[in-house]
């Protein structure tokens, strides 16, 4: 197969609105996306994360920089769509990958409370 851009969804839900719970909640999925896709630094094009407005005391970018090494990926956080009624206290990473895997192969991961946000991923959540 030849190598091709694709998306590597994520979400899982933070304990509480601080740093330490947002970074604690970031390393946590990042890392499980990175090995559950066997995704090395060097293959990553992007990452945007977002935030559930609940969400505010850190930007999730500076963890990933600073604890999953990060250094040279570029990134950005938004504030997530206020839809009435979604799951609080949630974080979402989209993350753009140079990779063999074939579209069906890639391994989206949900955690905790986000779970409910891909029932049909089910395969791929613990």
């Amino acid at each position: 197969m030849n190598a091709a851009t694709r998306g590597v969804r994520g979400a899982t839900v933070v304990l509480s609105n601080t740093a330490e719970d947002i970074e604690k909640a970031t390393v946590e999925l990042v890392s499980e996306i990175l090995k559950r896709n066997n995704v090395k630094i060097s293959d990553i094009a992007f990452a945007v994360f977002t935030l559930t407005k609940d969400l505010n005391a850190a930007f999730p970018a500076k963890f990933a920089r600073l604890d999953c090494g990060f250094d040279l990926v570029p990134m950005m956080c938004y504030q997530e769509l206020d839809v009435p009624n979604s799951i609080e206290k949630c974080l979402r990473v989209l993350i753009v990958v140079n990779t063999d895997l074939g579209q069906n192969e890639i391994n989206h991961v949900y955690l905790k409370g986000a779970k409910a946000l891909r029932v049909d991923l089910e395969r791929d959540t613990h």
